[in-house]
């Protein structure tokens, strides 16, 4: 399968108000390998670059005057998006986008250039739920040196993205480490069946104090429950009769 992770720097948050792309990174992976192809391009956003979005991409309004406009890049980049399956960290922005630029110049939505759309936002939400899945949060639980991040920049960050993806889904292909695809790996038929019940598992038992301090425990939220315990009755139920 051929993927290509993408990613934008714009010079603000709204792409129906104005906002506009100033860079797009796309970096190539087929079956799970990077095979080195990227594509990088700065854009001229036709437009001043508000002073928050610059402290965001360090992208200055003088460093682009001089920089392509999008009509002038946008066959290259559809061109290496075609039939790719498009992956993105919060993909809603990075499409809006795109699709905004595209429809200035005359041309389709970006969905009828890919296969398809992957989030890896909304696949780090299932993964984690409850907890922060920006990418930097991933790279550091992930184990992902972004130590070069000072700033974003969309080719910096669609190469983290590309190995925040293959560890955030390793565990689906394989529970012993392979990533599916790499070379001269052992795939799931191959492996050999292994004998767990050879394996002498240690097995410990509390110790006497350990026991004693539970029992006061389980004494104590029977005398705040009333003796309604629902433990207490099971137990008394399955109690092996003497």
């Amino acid at each position: 399968m051929r993927q290509v992770f993408f990613d934008t720097e714009t010079t603000g948050l709204e792409a129906e108000g104005g906002d506009r792309l100033v860079e797009i990174g796309c970096v190539e992976m087929v079956n799970r390998q990077l095979t080195g192809r990227h594509l990088h391009v700065y854009l001229n956003p036709e437009r001043e670059v508000p002073e928050e979005a610059f402290r965001v991409h360090g992208l200055s309004t003088a460093f682009l005057a001089d920089k392509p406009k999008f009509a002038e890049r946008a066959e290259e980049v559809l061109g290496f998006l075609a039939g790719a399956q498009l992956v993105a960290h919060n993909a809603a922005f990075d499409i809006g986008f795109m699709n905004a630029e595209l429809r200035r110049v005359g041309r389709p939505p970006l969905i009828e250039s890919v296969a398809s759309v992957l989030d890896t936002w909304q696949l780090a939400k299932e993964l984690y739920p409850g907890k922060a899945n920006s990418l930097d949060a991933l790279c550091r639980r992930l184990e992902v040196d972004n130590s070069g991040r000072t700033f974003h920049g969309a080719l910096l960050d669609a190469e983290l993205l590309a190995e925040v993806y293959v560890r955030l889904t390793r565990g689906q292909h394989s529970l012993l480490g392979d990533d599916g695809g790499s070379a001269g790996g052992a795939q799931e038929d191959d492996l050999e069946p292994f004998d767990f019940s050879a394996l002498a598992l240690p097995v410990l038992g509390a110790t006497e104090t350990e026991r004693l301090v539970h029992e006061a425990v389980l004494k104590g939220l029977d005398k705040e429950s009333g003796n309604q315990t629902i433990w207490r009755a099971l137990f008394e139920t399955e109690k092996p009769m003497a």
